[in-house]
């Protein structure tokens, strides 16, 4: 546990500087000075502009950021904290929001890696990273991996709340498939409202061959709960077998706003009304381009983990609440 008298810093690399800047702020700390360049080989080069020794530091970093792509995103995590770990820094915590890789968490067919678990393991014993604190991720079995896994459900609940007034009454909570079944379930009954899911059968990974619906929706709005959207296939699809099925509108609430390749065209042509993500990866040009998107904040989560953290305190009032009231960002 770190010292309450360790200094506490806050650090960015490229891929999310928006929401290292909210978490900063939030705690009323300055964001530590840093820069990253790529150098002409394609290599980067990192470097610390202030001491860190002996300071309780967090690096902010994020997967699928459009700024810093993935794997560019994981070096640089990587490169950092090993740059911190040989300047003294007293322990070091890796701030993740969406985890890299996260989807290929099993064994699921021959010669196949589990690279969740290889990251999950570069960062720890390959970077030394201490602790890392991470949200909704895609299965709760890599859960394992990580020390403080939190969850968008509160913060999604109260936006729900905020946001649709006596409509929320008469709407039904939706997982688009049966692994997300254990989420929509628990919004479901934390909203006293009913819950449906989708069976699908895949030819392959994000193309859908057979999707079912299980549950009754007829003459409700439909809210689709997922922890990520990619390529929007999924719940496009969802959102045209609800309307099908007697749903009088669709909304989709998610994590983790991927939105890659022809996202933003697919939710266009969409019966989807709405689709909420969170800042957990910058979304700046997504809603540019598609004005059906909206932003929650969960900055404020994160600080409030980090504050906890940093002074040894529990964070699992988190899993179940917000820690202010302010859920939101401007659209």
């Amino acid at each position: 546990m770190a010292s309450s008298q360790s200094q506490l810093k806050i650090f960015s690399g490229t891929s999310h500087p928006e929401l290292a800047q909210l978490i900063a702020r939030r705690l009323g700390l300055p964001l530590g000075q840093s820069s990253i360049v790529v150098l002409p080989s394609g290599e980067l080069s990192v470097t610390f502009h202030e001491s860190v020794r002996e300071s309780d530091v967090y690096i902010v970093a994020t997967a699928s950021s459009d700024e810093t792509g993935t794997n560019g995103a994981l070096m640089e995590l990587c490169i950092m904290a090993h740059t911190l770990r040989i300047a003294s820094a007293r322990r070091i915590t890796a701030v993740v929001p969406h985890f890299p890789y996260a989807r290929q968490d099993k064994k699921d067919k021959s010669r196949a890696p589990i690279t969740a678990k290889l990251v999950a393991n570069m960062l720890v014993r390959g970077a030394g990273i201490d602790h890392v604190i991470t949200m909704d991720l895609h299965a709760s079995q890599i859960q394992g991996f990580f020390d403080i896994p939190l969850y968008a459900e509160p913060t999604m609940l109260q936006y729900l709340r905020e946001t649709m007034g006596k409509e929320i009454h008469n709407a039904v909570i939706v997982s688009p498939d049966a692994g997300g079944a254990k989420r929509a379930s628990s919004m479901a009954a934390s909203l006293d409202l009913d819950f449906a899911l989708f069976h699908k059968e895949r030819k392959k990974a994000n193309e859908i061959a057979r999707m079912v619906l299980v549950g009754n929706v007829e003459g409700k709005t439909a809210i689709l709960i997922d922890d990520m959207a990619d390529t929007c296939g999924t719940l496009a699809l969802a959102a045209k077998h609800l309307l099908a099925g007697g749903a009088k509108a669709v909304l989709a609430l998610v994590t983790h706003g991927i939105l890659s390749g022809p996202a933003l065209k697919v939710l266009g042509e969409s019966k989807i009304e709405k689709l909420i993500v969170t800042n957990s990866i910058p979304q700046r040009a997504h809603k540019e381009g598609c004005d059906r998107l909206r932003e929650i904040d969960v900055s404020h989560v994160l600080a409030e983990a980090v504050r906890r953290s940093h002074y040894g305190e529990s964070v699992s009032a988190l899993f179940h609440s917000v820690p202010w009231t302010e859920v939101s960002k401007e659209n």
